[in-house]
């Protein structure tokens, strides 16, 4: 309770945390819903909303959900000119025997010391999900399967998983080779807004080579929902996982469950949070793309206050029912210093539903803001002083509470 009360003195001085405070009286508390998933996390694709969050920061094996994080390394470089369907890779005998068909785990069946397309390496690895595939696109890549790894964690940190960490390509286990389920949903919405033809690849429900077809290990594929990808993954540590998407009537939602005990129970709880989500939800639209939002405090400018707007519909999705309350804020480090440019992105929007946040999004400057005369200056000067040594006051009583 001491925090809010701070947050809300912070915020009516024009610091830091809050521009605005905005509230919709609106739709509904969720219905209850239960899943046996250890961890589990429901997600819309176009708002990323969270519908539904279970255990979704803790840390756990990801298995050959890390399949996934592997073709974004690859999406990367193909979108960037550097690989294409054509290049080559050579089957090594460390990829043959430590990821093809006589290493127990899943295999392209990958002969030895041949080259293969990379357009084929990839259907081995995301649609068989070949651990032979996966180290030889590695060592293809990055020469040894440990530099692709820290290929990988940087490319994590690039896309804004700042908790995963990655120590192979396949997927085996590893003691430090984690993910959250969040940063897993997050993964998949960054590859199919970022590589929608690439992602495609993850819908394809069977891939033959050297004579040996398989079908798409994602079990989510062969059910009328409307899926389209993404990734399974099972060891011992781990227990049964999944990445799903589907798409019903124009909305996509991303599913990422892990820990259940068998690929039945994984194929049923994803299936059950998906159809809940496209049944218990339905969307409402905040502000329509390029409608201010709220004001920002400007320091030092021609004017004090900087409207501002999204570069997309804010729309947040909400229970089918009764009333649950929808509120927003706009977070900034401020008040802003002038100049400030139009189309800079200076601020957050965030829209929470009951107590969890739907909704992050950035807001846009919709004006310039110009240097201020001196005069104008000066005064903000004394304003941001007498209002600084304020702030600074409260807070030392604050922390010495």
């Amino acid at each position: 309770m001491r925090h809010v009360k701070v947050a809300r003195f912070l915020a009516t001085l024009g610091l830091v945390l809050s521009a605005a405070s905005l509230a919709w009286p609106q739709a509904a508390q969720a219905q209850g819903f239960q899943t046996i998933a250890p961890t589990a996390i429901l997600m819309d694709a176009e708002s990323h909303a969270v519908l539904f969050e279970k255990n979704a920061d803790e840390l756990t094996a990801p298995a050959s959900m890390a399949k996934t994080m592997t073709a974004e390394v690859v999406f990367n470089e193909i979108k960037n000119g550097r690989l294409n369907f054509d290049s080559e890779f050579m089957i090594s005998e460390n990829a043959w025997r430590k990821g093809g068909g006589g290493s127990g785990g899943s295999a392209m069946f990958a002969r030895v010391h041949t080259n293969v397309r990379l357009e084929d390496l990839l259907r081995g690895l995301i649609v068989q999900s070949g651990n032979d595939a996966a180290i030889a696109i590695a060592e293809g890549i990055a020469g040894t399967e440990d530099n692709f790894a820290r290929m990988m964690n940087e490319r994590a940190k690039q896309i804004g998983l700042t908790k995963s960490t990655f120590r192979n390509a396949t997927g085996y286990g590893h003691p430090e080779q984690k993910a959250t389920v969040r940063e897993l949903a997050k993964l998949a919405l960054y590859i199919i807004e970022t590589y929608p033809d690439l992602y495609k690849i993850f819908g394809e429900r069977e891939f033959t080579w050297n004579k040996i077809r398989q079908q798409n290990r994602n079990p989510l594929l062969f059910l009328d929902i409307g899926a389209d990808g993404l990734k399974t993954g099972n060891i011992d540590e781990a227990g049964f996982g999944l990445i799903g998407s589907a798409v019903q009537n124009d909305q996509r939602l991303i599913v990422v469950v892990n820990g259940l005990k068998s690929a039945k129970d994984r194929a049923a709880e994803s299936r059950k949070l998906l159809d809940w989500g496209f049944r218990a939800f339905e969307s409402q639209q905040l502000f329509a793309a390029g409608q201010v939002v709220g004001e920002a405090q400007v320091f030092g400018g021609n004017r004090r206050a900087l409207p501002l707007v999204s570069k997309k519909p804010v729309r947040v999705l909400v229970p089918r029912g009764d009333g649950e309350r929808v509120t927003a804020r706009i977070v900034y480090t401020g008040p802003l210093k002038a100049p400030v440019q139009k189309g800079a992105e200076v601020a957050r929007l965030q829209v929470n539903r009951g107590d969890m946040q739907a909704v992050e999004m950035p807001l846009y400057a919709n004006e310039d803001i110009q240097e201020g005369t001196l005069s104008q200056r000066a005064l903000d000067g004394l304003l941001e002083f007498s209002t600084g040594w304020v702030r600074r006051a409260f807070t030392s009583l604050v922390e010495g509470i």
